[in-house]
C-alpha cells in the first residue's frame, strides 16, 4: 500500500481515520510484542503515540506497512505513517513544498520508533505528492516514557526541517548544465541499482533518471532536476532492453522502491547527492 493516501487533500485537508488507517496497516494497532521478544521490550501500540500526537496536531495522512512472510508476525512488522500539521494555516499550490513527519515502528523488534522529516511537493491539491526527500532521523527505543519521548522528538525534528525548506528556492536559482546533470545522474545511478561492489549490472542507463514526467518539469534548475532523478529513482518504470545469457532481447522495467528501509535509505542517499551538487553550483 503506498504511503500516499487518498486523503488529506491539500484544498480540504482531512487525515486517515483509524478506520482507513487499520486497512492500510493494522500493525499500527498490535497491543502486545511479537513472542520473538524478550519481557524488557516494552510495545507501545502505534495508536496510542498516534493519539498524543493528534492532540499536538500533527495527524495521520498516509499509512503502509511491511510485508511479513514469517507466519504471525503480519499483526506486529513494520509501519510507516505520515504525519502533518492540518491546522498550520497555510493554503498550498501546485508546486509547493510541505514538510512532514514520517513515524516508523515495529512491534517485532525489527525497528525502534524512529522519527524522520520528508519533504512533499505538492503535484495536485487532491494530495498527490511527490516525497523530495528525507532528513536524520531520531530513534525512541521501546523503554520508558515512550510517548512523551516521540512527541519531543516530533518537534526537534520538525525544527531541523523547517530549514531544509530552504531548499525548493535555494536549488531552483542554481542552473545545471548539461555535465551537471550527467554527473548528477550517474550518482543516482549508482545509489539506486548498484550492488555492495559498486557494479551495475542493470541495463537502465543513468541519462534515463533525467527524464521528466511531466511537461512543468522540463527546466534546468537543480531543485526541478534533482526532482526528476529522484521520482524516476523511486517510482520505477523506466524500460530497457537486456541480453541473456543466450544474447536474446529482453524487455526490462525498474521496479518501484516498495521496502519502507529501502525507501528512506535511498531517499537519504539521493538527498545528500543534492546537497553536495548545490554546493559545488554555489562555487
Amino acid at each position: 500500500m503506498s504511503i500516499y493516501a487518498k486523503t488529506a487533500r491539500f484544498d480540504t485537508g482531512r487525515a486517515l481515520t483509524e478506520d482507513e488507517m487499520r486497512g492500510f496497516a493494522p500493525s499500527i494497532f498490535a497491543t502486545s510484542a511479537h513472542e520473538s521478544r524478550s519481557e524488557r521490550f516494552k510495545p507501545i501500540p502505534t495508536i496510542e503515540i498516534l493519539r498524543g500526537l493528534a492532540k499536538e496536531g500533527f495527524m495521520p495522512v498516509g499509512a503502509r506497512q511491511s510485508v511479513s512472510r514469517t507466519e504471525g508476525k503480519a499483526n506486529f512488522t513494520k509501519h510507516l505513517i505520515r504525519l502533518r500539521r492540518l491546522d498550520d494555516g497555510n493554503i498550498y499550490h501546485v508546486g509547493d513544498t510541505v514538510c512532514e513527519i514520517l513515524l516508523k515502528n515495529a512491534n517485532d523488534g525489527t525497528s525502534a520508533y524512529e522519527l524522520l522529516a520528508g519533504l512533499f511537493r505538492v503535484c495536485c491539491l487532491n494530495s498527490l505528492v511527490a516525497q523530495t526527500g528525507t532528513i536524520d532521523a531520531i530513534k525512541v527505543r521501546h523503554s520508558g516514557d515512550v510517548q512523551g519521548k516521540v512527541i519531543e522528538g516530533t518537534y526537534r525534528v520538525l525544527g531541523e526541517a523547517e530549514r531544509t525548506l530552504a531548499a525548493p528556492q535555494d536549488w531552483s536559482g542554481l542552473r545545471v548544465g548539461r555535465e551537471a546533470r550527467e554527473v548528477l545522474a550517474e550518482a543516482a545511478h549508482l545509489v539506486r541499482f548498484g550492488d555492495a561492489e559498486g557494479s551495475v549490472t542493470n541495463p537502465i542507463k543513468p541519462e534515463q533518471l533525467l527524464v521528466p514526467r511531466r511537461i512543468e518539469d522540463r527546466a534546468e534548475d537543480l531543485w526541478t532536476v534533482w526532482n526528476v532523478v529522484q521520482e524516476n529513482s523511486v517510482k520505477g518504470g523506466l524500460r530497457a532492453v537486456r541480453r541473456d545469457e543466450f544474447g536474446r532481447a529482453r524487455r526490462s522495467t525498474s521496479r518501484p522502491i516498495n521496502g519502507i528501509d529501502q525507501d528512506i535509505k535511498l531517499n537519504k542517499a539521493l538527498w545528500l547527492i543534492g546537497e553536495r551538487m548545490a554546493a559545488l553550483l554555489r562555487r
